[in-house]
């Protein structure tokens, strides 16, 4: 329980500003959310964390905004921590094409991160609405995981506008089918088992492909159109920015690495998610869903050094406050902790983890203190109130050390989290 020392400045702002919310269910009325459509007037991009993957929890709570966001305010753009490439197909679906089972094996091989109920509240919202929710996917293939879903469409683009890149493509695709797995937890560790010649054959054929495929974008227009040239230099970029991964993730997985290497993927999906905005209507508004350690503002370092530049850091600097960063926690409860194990599906097992206690100091403590359940804070009206807030937030099993209100515009918290019985597609 909480007691008088727990008393800070911010507890007692929390306590007089935070929204407190009535469900977690999906389906129930959405009244409560009302606040957040002042909160986030002006908003383009609303980012919807979690602190960790597999939490109930926050699958629920997403769904749950995410409906609001769609049928009260407007919004027309689910974006999501899945693949560009894949994505494309997703979003066919999504419009009404196929049946509605197909989804089992369009995400057969996707890691089961919470996508498949927002896809069906889409794909059942769209039957009747007047302007209908497009899919976008942000990030690299398959989770860093094979760079086949990218490859593959390249290779299809160049038959009919650049033959004769075809035997490099080629090459790239016979490589990539080497390691290929569902997730980088199996991709990395295979693709650091290649001979160096292998790596770097792969790399460089990926270079000479990006290069040739920007010099001779007359020819591509000529011989196709824009979108199609669009989609598929971002789908080879994709597989250029997963390439640099299994470098960065090999090296780190061994101790090595430099500084922030693995920032790549978060590059490509911060800039995927500027290429879907540049291509939809200017009044078009996206709800983007992924990891905390994703959407956060700022960077993130563990014991004082620098191990990344999340996606929202860089959608801070593209897109001002027109981006807001939600994040989600919880009080107490259980966390999914993933552990490698390449003998296992996806590279690595689940393992439910009691949560510490809330650190002092920590935005979990602030809430705590301040007597709240379910609950929304705006962090920048703190902000502009002068706060200095929290100095820490949960992540997967541990506490974060970050200023809180510089790293999300808002905290969305539950009192408890438990692990989600993991779907199957």
């Amino acid at each position: 329980m909480p007691t008088a020392t727990d008393r800070t400045p911010f507890t007692d702002w929390l306590r007089g500003h935070a929204v407190p919310l009535d469900h977690l269910d999906p389906a129930a009325p959405l009244d409560d959310l009302e606040p957040l459509r002042g909160i986030l007037d002006g908003v383009r991009v609303v980012a919807l964390g979690e602190h960790s993957h597999f939490i109930a929890e926050f699958a629920a709570m997403r769904r749950r905004i995410l409906r609001f966001l769609v049928e009260r305010c407007g919004f027309t753009v689910l974006a999501f921590e899945y693949g560009f490439c894949e994505a494309i197909p997703l979003d066919a679906w999504a419009q009404g094409q196929g049946a509605d089972d197909d989804l089992s094996a369009l995400l057969a091989t996707a890691v089961p991160i919470g996508l498949q109920e927002p896809m069906r509240f889409v794909r059942r919202h769209n039957r009747t609405a007047a302007t209908p929710v497009r899919f976008a996917g942000v990030d690299i293939p398959a989770a860093g995981g094979s760079l086949l879903p990218a490859l593959t469409r390249v290779a299809d683009h160049l038959r009919l506008t650049d033959p004769e890149a075809l035997p490099t493509a080629r090459t790239a695709i016979r490589i990539a089918a080497s390691f290929a797995g569902d997730s980088a937890a199996v991709a990395a560790p295979a693709w650091a088992r290649l001979a160096t010649t292998e790596q770097d054959t792969l790399t460089a054929c990926l270079a000479r492909l990006h290069v040739r495929f920007r010099a001779l974008k007359p020819l591509h227009l000529s011989r196709g159109d824009p979108h199609s040239y669009d989609t598929a230099l971002r789908c080879l970029e994709a597989a250029c920015h997963a390439d640099y991964t299994f470098r960065a993730m090999a090296a780190l997985f061994t101790g090595g690495g430099l500084t922030a290497d693995t920032s790549a993927r978060d590059l490509y999906m911060a800039e995927s998610l500027l290429w879907h905005l540049e291509r939809l209507e200017p009044t078009a508004r996206v709800v983007l869903m992924a990891h905390n350690a994703h959407i956060q503002r700022t960077s993130i370092s563990f014991a004082g050094r620098l191990t990344g530049l999340p996606m929202g850091q860089h959608l801070r600097h593209a897109l001002g406050d027109a981006y807001f960063a939600l994040g989600l926690t919880s009080v107490a409860g259980h966390t999914a902790e993933m552990r490698r194990d390449e003998k296992v599906p996806f590279g690595f097992s689940v393992h439910e983890t009691p949560l510490e206690p809330p650190l002092p100091g920590s935005v979990e403590a602030a809430f705590t203190a301040a007597r709240l359940e379910v609950a929304v804070a705006d962090l920048r009206q703190a902000r502009a109130d002068g706060h200095s807030g929290p100095d820490h937030v949960r992540m997967q099993s541990i506490h974060l050390h970050t200023r809180v209100l510089d790293a999300f515009d808002g905290i969305l918290s539950t009192p408890r989290s438990t692990i989600t019985d993991l779907e199957t597609p």
